[in-house]
């Protein structure tokens, strides 16, 4: 009779060597951690993974407690007693226990977060122990922390977008064709590829934060929100807030944790308008923030990192408030890497026709009311203003034009413009004009009245007629075309 070679003696001990030998692989080849321990929390055994994780070796954590040597602390470093763990409870209450908020700590002292799962271990029905799966979480951690980093930081600029009011943005790009807006130009296309400081100067409506958005869209930072402060409308006890933030209960009323601009412009652009008003007491700490990129926010110990390329505008010489000590020369020197100077609206008056049509339109579209025309009369006079309060006070004089037009006909009222800006009328007081003859006073009003009658075929009245494109009565044309003795070609 043949032996059943199914179960021959023989053969079950080279089985059971095999069946060793293929668990022993399977232990070393697993990227988890796993060890395990007996009913005393002795580690029992130990595979590669958990070695190489813990910094501890096999012969350092076989036969020794494991609370003790890598889950004695909670995350903050608080002791955490066995009778707590959630490892011993796995073979004293004969549960699976599953963490995933908790720290295991290496041989050098250094924790790391991990998941993992603590299972019973029974023999014949008898709890002989647990075995524990674990995961070392640190890239998974690293990985959310930057995510949430990122949700944070989109959550602060969409607050900042629905509180900022951005009035420049509203009325569109750069217009005109000027030598000086050309020169203008070049220079943004210059610098706006770099990382470079920008310093801004002009008068004051001239236009400078649409520069500074110029500056910024053509960056690589373009991605992001460009952060305005403006510095001249902000308390000086609330200065060092709104630069770099504060937590909650830093000062009385700081209710809730506040981020400061420098955090919201992280990665971005941060264009500190009307830089000039920043207090002396505050200039040595923006100093440091732009030299080595880090500041503190107000009553928090932790130093925060910040990113960011600095645009800054002024309608004051920077250089003179250096000279009287109201500036830092250091601050200065920093900011004014790449100067660029905006021209005054006087300066650039071809530009007047193309910037005029584009206001009326966003103003029309705007106010909700019918688009008036600009005749050539309105166009003379509106380049024959000198405009001290530059684009921005034509912005308000062609909204204005909107509202009061009737029957489509726009009027201004420049004399009382002037009134209205005695200061900048001062400033011009020295500059060289242009001082006409009557002679050549009689020669510019013949010419402009021909070109009237010209870009009207010689109709004088009516809708479109020479005389309304003039702004005169038809009677008061047909008189000065009788005296000044002009015929129509033919």
């Amino acid at each position: 009779m043949k032996p059943d070679s199914k179960s021959s003696p023989q053969s079950e001990p080279q089985e059971l060597k095999e069946a060793l030998h293929l668990n022993k692989l399977i232990l070393e080849s697993a990227g988890e951690g796993i060890y395990g321990i007996d009913l005393e929390g002795m580690t029992t055994f130990i595979n590669p993974a958990a070695e190489k994780m813990t910094g501890y070796s096999a012969q350092e954590m076989i036969d020794n407690c494991q609370h003790k040597l890598v889950h004695h602390s909670r995350p903050d470093g608080t002791p955490y007693p066995q009778e707590e763990c959630p490892i011993y409870a796995a073979f004293r209450k004969g549960k699976v226990f599953h963490t995933s908020e908790e720290v295991f700590w290496r041989k050098d002292g250094t924790p790391f977060p991990v998941e993992y799962v603590s299972t019973p271990i029974y023999e014949n029905m008898k709890l002989k122990g647990a075995v524990v799966v674990f995961k070392d979480l640190t890239e998974r951690k690293r990985a959310e922390e930057e995510i949430q980093c990122l949700r944070r930081q989109l959550e602060l600029e969409n607050a900042y977008l629905n509180e900022e009011v951005l009035d420049a943005q509203a009325y569109g790009d750069i217009i005109g064709g000027s030598p000086a807006l050309e020169t203008l130009l070049r220079q943004i296309a210059m610098v706006g590829p770099t990382d470079a400081s920008v310093l801004i100067t002009g008068e004051s409506g001239t236009g400078k934060e649409l520069v500074a958005r110029e500056i910024h869209n053509r960056s690589s930072r373009s991605s992001r929100t460009m952060i305005k402060v403006n510095c001249a409308s902000i308390p000086k006890e609330l200065y060092e807030s709104e630069f770099f933030g504060h937590v909650k209960g830093a000062f009385t009323g700081a209710i809730k944790d506040r981020a400061g601009r420098f955090q919201l412009a992280d990665g971005g652009t941060l264009f500190l308008d009307e830089i000039g008003e920043v207090p002396l007491d505050l200039q040595s700490k923006l100093l440091r923030v732009l030299q080595e990129g880090t500041f503190e926010r107000i009553g928090d110990e932790k130093t925060l990192q910040a990113d960011v390329r600095i645009i800054a505008a002024t309608n004051r010489s920077l250089k003179e408030e250096v000279e009287t000590k109201r500036f830092r020369q250091d601050l200065y020197y920093r900011l004014n890497v790449f100067p660029i100077e905006v021209p005054p609206l006087r300066s650039r008056k071809e530009d007047i026709p193309m910037l005029a049509s584009s206001f009326l339109e966003l103003a029309s579209r705007k106010l909700k009311l019918p688009l008036p025309k600009l005749t050539q009369a309105n166009m003379i006079a509106l380049q024959g203003y000198d405009w001290p309060g530059n684009v921005r006070e034509l912005q308000n004089v062609i909204e204005r034009a909107v509202i009061t037009s009737r029957s489509g006909k726009v009027s201004f009222n420049l004399a009382k413009e002037n009134k209205q800006y005695p200061a900048a009328k001062a400033k011009q007081a020295d500059a060289k004009v242009s001082i006409l003859t009557e002679e050549e006073m009689k020669l510019r009003d013949r010419e402009n009245i021909l070109n009237a009658l010209n870009q009207c075929n010689w109709k004088i009245t009516g809708t479109d007629g020479a005389a309304e494109q003039l702004a005169m009565k038809p009677t008061t044309l047909h008189s000065k075309i009788k005296k000044m003795g002009l015929k129509r070609p033919s």
